[in-house]
């Protein structure tokens, strides 16, 4: 019965965002209606302890990197860089290559380590100026940049530096290039894979009649008769924040040391801050501050009498990408926290094969939770001794065990309730109705090309 509470709340959540509603409101309804069938008593410390502890937390540590991410993708796009850019790729490559470029500009960042929901923000005017003139339906954006941002470059591609592929190992004593040739294997599964689906969704709804679309939300704001910059200088913004925020990764902590104690004459007691865990974040703003500083400098005439207004719809997109973002965090820490989910859990262990086993259950959790990094943080601090152990005795590199539970994170992780496709369709202006089925089939080809991984290690012991 406890099992089916927690797969409920789950399943009220994943309707309600699908259908429209918002997941602000139902995300703590969902978990804390969970809460008053296990434990009526539970609810108001559940609430405050638990959802609004996680939840704020969240907010504390990520809504400025929403904000930077979201001013710099509004300047990019009111300065006439994205269309620049997107006129010198169709000359290059022509129209039919469009969703292409923009799977390859999202793999660049991501993998050059910027945030997959500042590449959101960066890369939509982009992506919406090339499919509109590529007369491509704007639904099939939302999976494109899926296909890029949130698939291969975060969890499989070696070497990658988003945080499913550092979580790993801290537990398995690997590194980020752990069992690169398995990575290699999958990465070229799931780009030709994902590559495959979207034209076929491209020629189908060419087949229809289906162009771009009209009465759209959130289209970018460029003046049609903006002279445009050379696309060298308008590409030059997101190549800068890529390489500082490897830069600052490099010298942030050699600045502050492993942890920094702030102590300024107002303070009643000292700030304590672990700079170990906050690099990477830290790292991020200060290349988004550089990014936004030099988009300024090039374009400030350009962008000056819009840029009040420009930045209130930057802001408010920010304030409502990150809250609901905020809320499924919160909400994955209540189900994590009820006897059903450690019921769920526990069973799952019963799975012989220590590979299937580690992939079903860290993507199964990464589903439940909405979180690829929060599926995997649980399911290995509760189950990695035992997947070692299994590991061991079936003589299989602990490296393997990185590589398939960092993959399988990104598995069923985007599910409509998953914090970043929230956030991937309001940043596009789509519903879940519009543009969700083709996020879902990039979920599943994701998620199958795990065990293709695995089938391949049992097969040629390729590590």
């Amino acid at each position: 019965m406890t099992v089916l509470i927690a797969l409920a709340a789950l399943a009220l959540l994943m309707l309600a965002a699908y259908r429209g509603y918002s997941v602000i409101l139902f995300a703590p309804i969902a978990a804390l209606g969970a809460v008053l069938l296990t434990d009526p008593a539970a609810v108001a410390p559940a609430f405050t302890g638990v959802f609004m502890e996680k939840m704020v937390g969240f907010i504390k540590l990520y809504f400025p990197v929403f904000l930077l991410g979201a001013v710099f993708g509004k300047l990019i796009e009111l300065s006439g860089f994205s269309r620049s850019i997107v006129a010198a790729a169709i000359r290059l490559l022509g129209t039919r290559q469009a969703m292409l470029v923009i799977v390859l500009v999202c793999a660049l960042l991501t993998y050059g380590g910027v945030s997959l929901f500042v590449v959101v923000f960066a890369v939509y005017p982009f992506a919406a100026e090339m499919f509109r003139q590529s007369d491509i339906p704007k639904r099939l954006i939302p999976a494109t940049i899926a296909l890029g941002a949130f698939s291969f470059t975060m969890d499989a591609l070696p070497g990658t530096p988003q945080i499913q592929n550092i979580i790993p190992s801290t537990f398995f004593n690997t590194t980020a290039w752990a069992a690169p040739w398995l990575g290699l294997i999958g990465t070229l599964f799931v780009f030709c894979s994902g590559m495959l689906y979207l034209q076929r969704q491209r020629n189908k709804a060419q087949r229809a009649g289906e162009g771009y679309g009209s009465n759209l939300r959130n289209e970018p704001e460029t003046a049609a008769d903006l002279a445009l910059p050379n696309p060298w200088l308008a590409l030059s913004p997101l190549v800068l924040v890529g390489v500082m925020n490897l830069l600052f990764t490099h010298w942030i902590p050699q600045w502050y040391g492993p942890s920094h104690t702030l102590q300024l004459p107002g303070m009643t007691a000292p700030v304590n801050s672990d700079v170990a865990k906050l690099t990477a974040i830290w790292a991020v703003q200060a290349a988004l501050l550089v990014g936004i500083l030099m988009v300024l400098v090039c374009a400030f005439g350009v962008i000056r009498e819009r840029l009040a207004e420009g930045t209130k719809s930057a802001v408010g997109g920010a304030l409502l990408a990150a809250m609901n973002t905020a809320s499924e965090y919160g909400f994955g820490a209540v189900i994590a926290s009820l006897p059903g989910f450690l019921v769920l859990a526990d069973a799952l262990r019963g799975i012989p094969n220590p590979l299937v086993n580690e992939a079903i259950t860290v993507t199964l959790l990464a589903g439940i939770t909405g979180s690829a990094s929060g599926g995997m943080s649980i399911a290995l601090a509760a189950m990695s001794d035992s997947f070692i152990a299994a590991a061991h005795a079936a003589n299989i590199p602990l490296e393997v065990l990185h590589r398939v539970a960092a993959m399988a994170s990104g598995g069923m992780d985007t599910l409509p309730h998953n914090g970043a496709v929230i956030t991937l369709l309001a940043v596009t202006g789509l519903t879940h109705r519009e543009a969700y089925k083709d996020i879902f089939g990039i979920t599943l080809i994701k998620t199958l090309a795990v065990f293709v991984v695995i089938a391949t290690f049992y097969a040629t012991g390729i590590v």
